[in-house]
């Protein structure tokens, strides 16, 4: 080559790998230089050496940003080689431009973020925050398509399919009256002990029977069995519909040009919707009978004066107000029940947690909403 061109020479001194640099190494001459490069790595490591190199650039007569790449390049390339590689002979102007190019390629491992734990509680609330705004905005639309849909049923009652309501009435009413009623009588039990503990200290035990009837029929029977409901009914809604979503199911059903709204949402919402006030009237029942035993055998309350004591402190209003709210709550249960069982993506694991977000959704909109009720009632006095 030319004396203005660029080029290379190797050679191997002691035990060092020496690659010659001379020359004009710039946007002209660096095409050419680096096909003849190309192989210089399997040239290093055939070489008897220590395993160490050395680009000497003494002989460069003219560097640019071009040729101090392919300098940079070639000693990470016998970097990556498993060789000790070093650039020397280096003028300050060329040493500077190879500084800066150095900078620009070479892969140093970044330092990590410094993990800060109040950052981190900061960043998990706000993603936590868009989550809780996407399942409330994903449910409202839900919340829409199913009215819509209700509606044209309701328009059109040949549509609705009464024998999977009647069915589905047995699962989340019936079958759930031995739990519901054991709960019931238990809470009836602990409220009226709890109670006469308390009013004890004022000479007036016989004021529990007021307190266990108020918080009976007003709260607790309703409360209660709502979030039983939630958590046993809630669940298996989810569960169901998730299960016939990895199966394909539900898109078959779409196939055959079925509504999968209303065959699988509408029976379950109108059937809990039917069977929870009821279960709320059985609920309310039994926990009075277990105030009532636990009057009657620990308080020395006999029978008719617990009766005639609990028809004086309570009304047909107070009985109303814990009515009213069960077909709310129902409505709540199979609507978020149904709503995680159609967001199952196509594995068990999603069955599974969506099943668990169903019921903690559920309990959550339930206590929510009985809030509300409590402020709306006060508001109006009722």
């Amino acid at each position: 080559m030319a004396a203005a061109d660029g080029w290379f020479k190797t050679r191997t001194f002691g035990d060092r790998f020496i690659i010659e640099a001379g020359g004009r190494w710039n946007v002209q001459t660096v095409e050419q230089i680096e096909g003849q490069l190309r192989g210089i790595g399997a040239d290093a490591r055939s070489a008897q050496t220590n395993g160490t190199a050395l680009i000497d650039v003494t002989g460069l007569d003219a560097l640019d940003a071009a040729g101090a790449w392919l300098i940079t390049r070639t000693r990470l390339g016998l970097k990556a080689a498993g060789m000790e590689a070093t650039v020397e002979g280096a003028k300050p102007s060329h040493g500077a431009l190879l500084e800066r190019v150095e900078k620009a390629l070479a892969h140093e491992e970044l330092e990590p973020p410094v993990d800060h734990i109040f950052l981190r509680f900061v960043s998990a609330v706000g993603k936590a925050q868009f989550d809780l705004f996407g399942v409330a905005r994903n449910l409202l639309s839900f919340f829409g398509l199913v009215l819509i849909v209700f509606g044209r049923v309701m328009l059109r009652p040949g549509k609705l399919r009464l024998t999977a309501t009647v069915y589905r009435m047995q699962s989340v009413g019936l079958n759930a009256l031995p739990i519901v009623g054991l709960l019931s009588f238990l809470i009836g039990v602990v409220v009226a002990f709890q109670g006469a503990d308390q009013l004890a200290q004022f000479g007036a035990e016989i004021f529990t029977v007021n307190l266990l009837g108020v918080s009976i029929l007003r709260e607790l029977g309703v409360l209660l069995t709502a979030i039983l409901i939630a958590g046993r009914s809630g669940s298996a809604f989810t569960a169901q519909i998730g299960t016939m979503k990895v199966n394909q199911e539900v898109d078959a059903l779409e196939t055959i040009g079925l509504d999968p709204i209303e065959v699988l949402v509408i029976p379950r919402v109108l059937a809990l919707m039917i069977m929870l006030p009821i279960l709320v009237f059985y609920a309310d029942l039994m926990g009075l009978l277990g105030g009532m035993v636990m009057a009657t055998t620990v308080l020395d309350i006999s029978l008719n004066t617990f009766l005639k004591q609990l028809q004086s402190g309570v009304n047909l209003t107070t009985f109303a107000v814990g009515m009213v709210k069960a077909p709310v709550f129902a409505f709540l249960i199979a609507l978020v029940g149904c709503f995680e069982g159609f967001n199952v993506s196509g594995s068990a694991e999603s069955v599974g947690q969506k099943t668990t977000a169903s019921v903690v959704e559920g309990i959550f909109l339930v206590i929510v909403f009985d809030a509300a009720f409590s402020i709306l009632f006060s508001i109006l006095g009722i």
